[in-house]
C-alpha cells in the first residue's frame, strides 16, 4: 500500500448526528490516530502519516517513489497556478 493514506470512516452512533468521524492510520505500523497518539504527515507530499520517526524511516523505501511524484505535482500546482 505504498503511498496510500489509510482512512477509516465511521458514522457516529447517534442517529441524529450525520457527522462522520475520519480516523487516519500510520503508514508504517497501521496504528490509528487517537487522543494520545498524534500522527505527523509526510512533509514533502502530505499523502501519508506516521506515528514516529522510526516508522517513517522503515516505510521510506516503499513510499519514496510515490512521494517524489506527488511532491513534484504539488510544486507544479503552485508554480502554474493562475492568479485570480
Amino acid at each position: 500500500m505504498a503511498g496510500n493514506i489509510i482512512v477509516i470512516k465511521m458514522s457516529a452512533d447517534n442517529a441524529d448526528s450525520e457527522k462522520d468521524i475520519m480516523m487516519f492510520c500510520c503508514a508504517g505500523c497501521g496504528i490509528a490516530e487517537v487522543d494520545d497518539i498524534k500522527l505527523k504527515q509526510c512533509a514533502a507530499c502530505d499523502l501519508v502519516r506516521y506515528c514516529s520517526d522510526a516508522c517513517q524511516k522503515d516505510h521510506r523505501l516503499q513510499h519514496k517513489k510515490e512521494c517524489k511524484k506527488r511532491a513534484a505535482e504539488l510544486r507544479d500546482e503552485i508554480l502554474f497556478k493562475q492568479p485570480e
